[in-house]
């Protein structure tokens, strides 16, 4: 069977000998239709984050068919159509009984602790392979688990309609945030550098922030990069949300006395929780309130997947990967 294994940093190989899957009790095996490429797949690419041996299957943004069912299994049947939902749960700690299933400390996390998507076939628990109709775009689907992400941020601010929000960040996180903020009727103020994803969230919908805005109740920071939130953080006002997407290791340039002061409320908003983030984003996406596929630029053949590996982060948008033919 086929698969992009990594065998070193910066070395992705489309190997064919990989062992079939078989499905437990519980699962389902599918084949494979389409993969996005995420930054947090970058990271191993890149060797920035260890992975558990090698060679190591990537990719965890996958939607396919059933091809095979386990046993226990009901509600899903061979042939239909599923998107994955790539983090799962133990469902019996403590934070998984709170409904924070994000927070699992035994969660695993597929293509990171778990074995990767891009296989011709893979075995996932029933419970988070979600059936999806046939008329959906494999464009929207192959966005749709960031989207999941980026729709939870959203969700977990508190924010209401007919607001003002700032967001830091027009790469594929920022976009489908936007685009969550405007499908729940309030507006979303672009900060990006780059003037190519500056003009593309624009055209999508969101404002791009004057030097003038300022009085933001809420501030969404999508971009990974700590020191972005110094300049926006002087844009608030007072009692001001927010929300953090992104993830960097340095500390935040704010100071204790600039949040009790500012009055601020921090949020760290990490993936989604298991199952009730997922539907409810499948919902907005058939009533086509949101399109994720506005993340994509880029599409590569699975044979080629070695470069689109290579070429993502020079991308102006998200790429995205075919199943094998």
């Amino acid at each position: 069977m086929k698969a992009a294994v990594l065998t070193a940093p910066h070395h992705l190989a489309v190997v064919d000998d990989l062992p079939e899957p078989v499905a437990g009790p519980g699962d389902v095996v599918v084949a494979l239709e389409g993969l996005g490429v995420c930054g947090s797949d970058l990271s191993l690419h890149d060797g920035h984050r260890a992975v558990p041996g090698t060679p190591w299957v990537v990719g965890h943004e996958a939607f396919g068919r059933i091809v095979s069912v386990g046993p226990a299994v009901t509600g899903h049947e061979v042939g239909r159509r599923v998107v994955v939902e790539p983090n799962y749960a133990c469902l019996e700690c403590a934070d998984c009984r709170r409904g924070r299933t994000s927070a699992c400390a035994r969660r695993a996390i597929v293509g990171m602790n778990s074995p990767g998507l891009l296989a011709e076939r893979f075995a996932v628990p029933a419970a988070y392979a979600h059936v999806v109709p046939e008329e959906l775009a494999p464009e929207d689907l192959a966005a749709f688990e960031p989207f999941v992400v980026a729709r939870t941020a959203v969700r977990r601010s508190e924010i209401t309609k007919g607001e003002r929000a700032l967001v830091l960040g027009a790469g594929a996180q920022g976009l489908l945030l936007s685009q969550s903020l405007l499908a729940r009727g309030i507006e979303p103020v672009m900060i990006e550098l780059h003037p190519g994803r500056l003009a593309r969230a624009v055209e999508l919908g969101a404002t791009a922030a004057r030097a003038d805005d300022h009085g933001f109740l809420w501030l969404y920071e999508t971009t990974g990069v700590a020191q972005a939130l110094e300049a926006a953080v002087a844009r608030l006002a007072a009692g001001a949300t927010i929300t953090l997407v992104g993830l960097d290791a340095a500390p935040l340039p704010l100071t204790m006395e600039q949040v009790v002061r500012g009055l601020y409320t921090i949020r760290g908003s990490l993936i989604y929780d298991h199952p009730h983030d997922f539907r409810a984003a499948l919902d907005d996406v058939i009533a086509e309130r949101v399109r994720p596929s506005v993340a994509l630029t880029n599409r590569y053949a699975f044979e080629d997947a070695p470069r689109a590996f290579a070429e993502a982060r020079r991308q102006p948008g998200k790429t995205w990967i075919e199943g094998p033919r």
